[in-house]
């Protein structure tokens, strides 16, 4: 029997639909994650289906687009409409206008058997790991600095290098988005960049771009001893030693998500000098 969630129809959505998003957010148990809600809105594409009984969204998710690559991510139903469908109808909808477009997520365990029937494949795996930054060892010997305005061309053709597609209208954003961008260099130019941005109580560090695991180490170690929150991020399961490392030094493994493409066979790039997404909701 069709739903009446079915009739509902599906907009776009803007920046003005903010609250709504991170009330949805909040209603699914999630953090509300305001400031990560805002960039999606302006840099992505928002869709969404409103609630006929209150002023909220029955679902909602965005999409960024990277050329021919397309990233979806906060694909939420409100708890009383979950197990309906319509997480399903928004998903057949947002790729039904993608068309043939190489799309890539990031799935939660649950999510997963969902964007199996929908086309998507496992290509990948990341480890989100979180907690307060307590350097121990060796500290890494690659050279940091905060980047200034002069840096943003070096670091848009790295960025580009790495991830396979021009990202300028995400990466030009970070200055204003996150409390700190650094990057890290040798005499022949910038070799890595990684931004820490405030989302709620933790500073996620992301992206993380850089030559080899020792500058990513250097990169991340530079970010901790600017903020006194703890660290949360999303790391390759390629880049084991990272991970061993960021966990000798205090963060802690939280949840393993799939990394799934659609259209295309794996994501695009030097997943060798890819360590951390911005965000997973916009890889």
């Amino acid at each position: 029997m069709p739903s009446p969630l079915d009739e509902l129809p599906i907009r776009r959505l803007t920046i003005d639909d903010l609250v709504s998003c991170a009330n949805l957010s909040e209603d699914r148990g999630w953090p509300r994650e305001e400031h990560k809600w805002g960039l999606l809105l302006t840099a992505g594409r928002g869709y969404g289906i409103d609630d006929p009984d209150d002023k909220g969204l029955v679902t909602a998710c965005v999409v960024t687009s990277y050329a021919d690559l397309a990233a979806i991510g906060m694909v939420l139903v409100a708890e009383k409409h979950a197990r309906l469908g319509v997480g399903r109808r928004l998903m057949r909808h947002v790729l039904a206008e993608l068309g043939d477009r190489p799309v890539t997520l990031h799935a939660t365990p649950s999510g997963q058997p969902l964007y199996e029937q929908l086309g998507f494949e496992t290509t990948g795996r990341a480890e989100m790991i979180c907690g307060h930054f307590r350097p121990s060892g060796l500290a890494p010997t690659v050279a940091t600095r905060p980047a200034t305005a002069e840096d943003l061309p070096a670091i848009l053709r790295l960025d580009a290098d790495v991830f396979g597609r021009d990202r300028t209208h995400v990466i030009t954003r970070l200055p204003a988005f996150a409390d700190q961008l650094r990057v890290a260099e040798d005499s022949g130019g910038v070799i890595g960049y990684a931004a820490a941005w405030p989302n709620m109580e933790t500073h996620v560090v992301g992206p993380l771009v850089a030559r080899d695991t020792e500058t990513a180490k250097a990169l991340v170690a530079s970010l901790a001893a600017g903020t006194d929150r703890p660290l949360r991020t999303d790391v390759d399961v390629r880049h084991e030693e990272l991970l061993d490392w960021l966990k000798a030094n205090g963060l802690e493994p939280i949840a393993f998500n799939a990394v799934m493409t659609r259209n295309i066979p794996g994501l695009p790039g030097d997943w060798a000098r890819r360590f951390a997404p911005l965000t997973v909701a916009a890889g």
